[in-house]
């Protein structure tokens, strides 16, 4: 089995995950493995709690599903058995830790710093296929409040991050993949 990070980006709403689920199914088929989803989404309202749901009946019931909304490291530890692992998403997952830290940047930063880099450091270790999908929050307008701003910078740079990493990278518009890497 190869190690390969394939990273997903796009607006919201723009088939991302249903790539990354098509995806991973695919590599699973190939290689006979098995699948880990990580879920980084928190149900905090009825719309969230309600796409949870949604989500859930989406994929496989053959799916490992491990929801963890900020501790993406050790998330990911215990999926060292999964030939697979689709981790969605980012977007949330910095969300996560800037609004348990709104005031506080620096220590949300090293936060999702330490967590992003323990991730990468066990992908390296590992032989799988990840997959992981983010937003890109970069190409609107700046945002007009410092918390949305923050969030923007924090998700931009983590997303950097990650494609700097990957072996592969998706640029998702209405549905369509277009492989930038």
């Amino acid at each position: 089995m190869t190690r390969e990070l394939v990273f997903i980006l796009g607006g919201a709403r723009a088939g991302k995950s249903h790539l990354a689920q098509k995806l991973a199914q695919s590599k699973a088929e190939q290689t006979g493995s098995s699948v880990c989803f990580i879920a980084t989404a928190e149900a905090l309202d009825e719309d969230m709690q309600a796409r949870i749901v949604r989500h859930r009946e989406e994929r496989p019931a053959t799916w490992r599903t491990i929801e963890e909304p900020r501790a993406l490291a050790a998330a990911y530890a215990q999926a060292a058995d999964a030939g697979v692992v689709l981790v969605d998403c980012l977007t949330l997952l910095v969300s996560n830790w800037l609004m348990t830290m709104p005031d506080a940047e620096a220590d949300c930063l090293k936060a999702i710093e330490t967590t992003l880099a323990a991730f990468l450091q066990t992908f390296s270790r590992r032989h799988q296929t990840v997959i992981v999908v983010s937003n890109e929050v970069g190409l609107g307008i700046v945002p007009d409040n410092a918390l949305a701003r923050r969030y923007r910078d924090l998700l931009g740079n983590v997303n950097q991050t990650v494609a700097a990493a990957a072996t592969e990278v998706y640029f998702v518009v209405a549905g369509l993949p277009w492989r930038i890497k």
